[in-house]
C-alpha cells in the first residue's frame, strides 16, 4: 500500500516534530515536507505534492486561512486539513466556505489526527465532532441573515453600509443627495428589517455579514 503523504505547515518546531514522530510511527503515513510560515509553505506546494497539508491558522507572514485561499485560487489538488488551537465558529465558517477538507483542533487524540487524515485521503470531509453544533448554528443564523439583506431596498442597504462605515446621518444625507429627515426614516426600517436597536448593532451585523471590509 501506498503511503499517504503529508506535508506539516506550522510556526512551532516541536509540534511540527511531534507530529512527525507521532503520524510516522505505524508507517502508513510519510511526511514529505514542512513549513514555519504561510510563504514558506506555499513555495514548498509549487515543488512537493502531498496527499494532504497539515494547516496551522496562526502563521506569521501569511496566515493558514490566506494560505487555504490561494491554495484554492490556484486549483492545487491537494486535501487540506487544518489544526488549530482556534474554536471559533468564524475561523470555521471561513475555512469552509474556502473549501477546506478537514478541521481538528489541537487538543484531539492521535486517534482521531489520524482518523481525520484517512477521511481527507478518501475525498471525504472531517469537521471535529464537538464544533458541528457551533457550525450548523452559525450557519442557520447566516440564512437568517441572508433573508434580512434581501429584504432591505438597494437605498437601505447603501445606508447601511454607510451607518457601518461610521458615517453620521448629515454626512449620509450629503453622500446620497437625500434629505435628513429621509436618512433617519431609511434608518428606522434598517433597524426594524434587521432587528437591531442601535447604530453599532447594524455596523456589527453588516461587518458580520462581509457588506464592508474592515
Amino acid at each position: 500500500m501506498n503511503k499517504i503523504k503529508v506535508m506539516i505547515a506550522d510556526d512551532h518546531e516541536l509540534i511540527r516534530e511531534g507530529l512527525k514522530q507521532l503520524l510516522e510511527l505505524e508507517g502508513d503515513i510519510e511526511v514529505v515536507a514542512e513549513a514555519g510560515n504561510g510563504v514558506e509553505c506555499l513555495e514548498k506546494l509549487k515543488k512537493v505534492y502531498p496527499d494532504v497539508l497539515l494547516l496551522d491558522i496562526n502563521m506569521p507572514k501569511q496566515n493558514g486561512i490566506e494560505v487555504l485561499q490561494k491554495i484554492r485560487d490556484r486549483n492545487m489538488k491537494i486535501g487540506v486539513l487544518i489544526l488549530t488551537v482556534h474554536n471559533e465558529v468564524e475561523y470555521l465558517i471561513k475555512a469552509v466556505d474556502i473549501g477546506v477538507n478537514g478541521y481538528l483542533m489541537k487538543d484531539s487524540t492521535s486517534e482521531e489526527l489520524r482518523k481525520a487524515i484517512y477521511s481527507v485521503m478518501k475525498k471525504e470531509n472531517y469537521i471535529q465532532a464537538s464544533l458541528i453544533p457551533l457550525l450548523n448554528s452559525r450557519l442557520i443564523a447566516r440564512d437568517i441573515d441572508k433573508e434580512k439583506i434581501e429584504s432591505l431596498t438597494k437605498r437601505e442597504l447603501e445606508v447601511l453600509i454607510k451607518i457601518a462605515n461610521g458615517m453620521s446621518n448629515k454626512e449620509i444625507a450629503n453622500h446620497l443627495n437625500i434629505s435628513e429627515r429621509t436618512v433617519k426614516n431609511h434608518i428606522s426600517n434598517i433597524f426594524k428589517k434587521i432587528d437591531v436597536s442601535d447604530r453599532t448593532q447594524a455596523a456589527v451585523f453588516a461587518i458580520r455579514n462581509n457588506l464592508i471590509k474592515l
